[in-house]
C-alpha cells in the first residue's frame, strides 16, 4: 500500500516513513526540501514540491497514485505570518482537494493542541472550545474547518491533535534544552515548575496515526487528542532528564512575569528563538485527555514524559557531531540561541 506524506523530509515525516515501512507501506515524501533518502527505507520515493502549488501536488499524486495520505506539512510559529496562513490553510485545502479528486482513501490531518489556546480547564477534551493563540493557532483552527468541509464532501479526514512531540532526530527548541543540560547549566523553568505539561514521544504519535490510517472508517473519521499518559510536573520531568545526564544541570524556578516580559522583548527584537506560544504557556498546566483515542481505537502510549525527554537527549548526544553548525527554523536542525546563549553562560554551575 502506498502512502504520500506531505512534509515527509521533516521530523515527523521521517518517523512515519520508517515506522510504516515495517507494516508494509511504501512511502512517497512530498516536501519543499530534499530528503536524505539514505535515512529512509529502501524504495522510498522523494518528490520536491510546495503544498501551495496545487498543480505540482496534483501532478505528483497522479504519477505516484497513493492509497492514503498523511498531511504533516505545516508552517511553524517562527515563520512569517503570510507564510503561516498560506501553508496551513491554503496548503491544507490543496492537499484535501487533490486527494478527493484522485480518489485517495483517506487523509490524516496533523493538527495541534495549539487550537485550544491557553485554557484554564484540564484535561482538554476534543469538544472544548477552540481559541487560537497567534497566527499559528488561528490557522490550525482554520485548517480543521477545511477538513470538516471536505469530510462533508465524502473524504475521510481523521484529525489528530498532538501535544508537543519529541524523540530521536528532534532538535529545534529542544536542542537548546539539551545543550544547556549537557553543559551542566541551571535550567530555568518559567514559574515554580509545579505545573503539569504533557509531552508526547514521536513513536507513540506515529502509532496513533497508523490506527487512524487503518481503523474502521466510521470510527477514525473524527478528531482525536494524543499525548503522553504518564507525565508529572515540569520540575519532575526536567529534573529526571538532569539526573540522567549527570552533568551537574539542575532545575531553577524563576519569576514567571519577569521572565515572560524579558522573552517578549527578546522576541520582538529578534534576539531569541522562543515565541509566545512556547513561553506564554510554559508555567501553566497543559494536558489533554486521550480517552477517546484509547477507547475508540485501542491506542496506548509506550513512553512517559521523562522517558521521551531522555530518549531524545541521548540521541542528541550520540549525533551532535553530525548536527553541529547546521541551523534553521525546522524541528530537524538546531535553532540559533541568540541572547539565550549569553544567559546560558551566566547559568553554568560553578563547579564546571
Amino acid at each position: 500500500m502506498k502512502i504520500l506524506i506531505t512534509g515527509g523530509a521533516g521530523f515527523l515525516g521521517y518517523h512515519i516513513a520508517n515506522d510504516l515501512a515495517g507494516r508494509g507501506f511504501e512511502s512517497i515524501l512530498y516536501d519543499l526540501v530534499p530528503a536524505e533518502l539514505d535515512e529512509y527505507p529502501a524504495g522510498t520515493v522523494a518528490e520536491l514540491g510546495d503544498i501551495r502549488d496545487r498543480e505540482r501536488l496534483a501532478q505528483v499524486v497522479a504519477a505516484t497514485k497513493p492509497d492514503l495520505m498523511v498531511h504533516a506539512a505545516a508552517a511553524l510559529p517562527l515563520w512569517k505570518k503570510d507564510d503561516i496562513r498560506t501553508v496551513n490553510v491554503d496548503g491544507t485545502r490543496n492537499v484535501l482537494d487533490v486527494a478527493l479528486g484522485a480518489g485517495v482513501e483517506r487523509v490524516v490531518q496533523i493538527s495541534s493542541t495549539a487550537v485550544y489556546g491557553v485554557p484554564k480547564k484540564h484535561p482538554l477534551e476534543e469538544t472544548d472550545p477552540l481559541v487560537g493563540v497567534g497566527t499559528y493557532g488561528e490557522t490550525k483552527i482554520e485548517a480543521e474547518r477545511v477538513c470538516e468541509e471536505y469530510r462533508s464532501r465524502g473524504l475521510v479526514v481523521p484529525v489528530i491533535r498532538p501535544k508537543t512531540f519529541i524523540g530521536t532526530a528532534r532538535l529545534g527548541v529542544f536542542q537548546i534544552l539539551y545543550d544547556w543540560v549537557e553543559s551542566g547549566c541551571r535550567i530555568p523553568v518559567i514559574g515554580n515548575g509545579q505545573n503539569r505539561y504533557q509531552l508526547l514521544e514521536v513513536t507513540d504519535l506515529v502509532e496513533g496515526i497508523y490506527l487512524l490510517l487503518t481503523g474502521p472508517e466510521d470510527v477514525a473519521n473524527d478528531v482525536f487528542n494524543i499525548g503522553a499518559q504518564d507525565f508529572g510536573t515540569v520540575q519532575h520531568d526536567v529534573g529526571a532528564l538532569c539526573a540522567y545526564a549527570n552533568s551537574g544541570a539542575s532545575v531553577m524556578p524563576t519569576n514567571a512575569p519577569l521572565v515572560k516580559a524579558f522573552l517578549r522583548v527578546a522576541e520582538l527584537l529578534h534576539l531569541s528563538p522562543l515565541y509566545k506560544w512556547v513561553y506564554g504557556t510554559a508555567d501553566t498546566d497543559s494536558y489533554t485527555s486521550t480517552a477517546k483515542l484509547e477507547q475508540s481505537l485501542g491506542w496506548s502510549a509506550r513512553y512517559s514524559n521523562a522517558e521521551a525527554l531522555i530518549r531524545s537527549y541521548q540521541w542528541y548526544l550520540d549525533h551532535k557531531h553530525e548536527i553541529q553548525g547546521a541551523t534553521g527554523i525546522t524541528h530537524r536542525v538546531a535553532w540559533r540561541q541568540g541572547i539565550l546563549g549569553l544567559v546560558k553562560k551566566l547559568l553554568r554551575n560553578k563547579h564546571r
